[in-house]
């Protein structure tokens, strides 16, 4: 299975179409067509389902695809880490993070590397922390910025100087917009929009979704990321439980942000892969990292 047939095949997903992929690819549309069939021998499954106006990628293909992306994109950044020339510090810093205050401490830091070292460039990934561990296993992020206990231990970590408040986005003219702080027993009457994966919030394995709604809440609907969530509180869905910070809660918004009483706030953790060769970009960025915690 070779990089250049894998690029073909996305090229080939991405259209649709073989002869407008071929077009990209400045080959032949025979030509192309041979690449994928002896892919799919290969394989030995059918990865592509030809029809008289394109293609459509099988079950098996989907598979390829995310995997191929994966595999394309660890030899496109292994082929420019190479690249850099020795004498000067360039190449590609691949953070992944979630929704949180916590991502500034990265952006300061990334922000004085690429004036020391302009040809450092900082590729940041946002996703939750499941899809953000999953990348940093693969190779396909350097660094990752999860929340809650000290990672597992087959990670490296640091600890950064944030912790993250719970608390609920509300709109501006509910009744709950003006108190100081509520307890979740204010919430049994709410229609809820809750993290749709595991988080220190849900107490262990569990979801959020799954805890709140085990303990009799009325959970409207699951977010991933926070900024589709705040579109479904403006539209009067319901509140979302969700970190303090991250939407904007102004009293010129149309939202207010109340945070639960004698709810403990939650550790930020920047981790990467214990015993990962870091490239020299990572290397700096790493250290001024540390340099950055602990001067804070």
């Amino acid at each position: 299975m070779e990089i250049r047939t894998l690029r073909s095949f996305l090229a080939v997903a991405r259209e649709g179409n073989v002869t407008r992929a071929a077009r990209l690819l400045h080959i032949t549309q025979p030509a192309l067509s041979r690449q994928l069939s002896e892919l799919e021998r290969e394989m030995g499954c059918a990865l592509l389902i030809r029809e008289p106006r394109g293609v459509t990628l099988t079950d098996e293909g989907m598979h390829l695809r995310k995997r191929a992306d994966e595999i394309v994109s660890l030899a496109d950044r292994t082929e420019l880490e190479l690249r850099s020339p020795v004498s000067e510090v360039e190449g590609d810093v691949w953070v992944g993070g979630g929704e949180s205050r916590a991502m500034a401490m990265v952006a300061r830091v990334a922000t004085d590397l690429g004036q020391k070292h302009p040809g450092v460039r900082m590729r940041i990934h946002s996703g939750n922390a499941t899809d953000v561990i999953e990348r940093v296993d693969k190779g396909l992020l350097d660094f990752g910025v999860v929340f809650g206990e000290e990672p597992d231990t087959h990670y490296d970590s640091l600890r950064l100087p944030h912790e993250d408040r719970w608390g609920v986005l509300v709109p501006r003219g509910h009744r709950l917009a003006n108190a100081p702080a509520i307890s979740l027993d204010d919430l049994r009457d709410e229609r809820l929009i809750v993290s749709g994966e595991s988080s220190e919030f849900a107490r262990g394995s569990q979801t959020m979704f799954d805890r709140m709604a085990a303990d009799g809440f009325n959970v409207a609907a699951t977010y991933t990321l926070l900024y589709n969530a705040s579109l479904l509180v403006e539209a009067g869905m319901g509140v979302a439980v969700c970190f303090d910070g991250i939407v904007n809660a102004g009293e010129d918004t149309p939202f207010a942000f109340v945070p639960f009483e004698d709810y403990p706030t939650t550790p930020a953790w920047l981790i990467w892969k214990r015993y990962q060769s870091n490239s020299r970009a990572c290397e700096l960025f790493l250290r001024q990292m540390i340099a950055f915690v602990g001067e804070n």
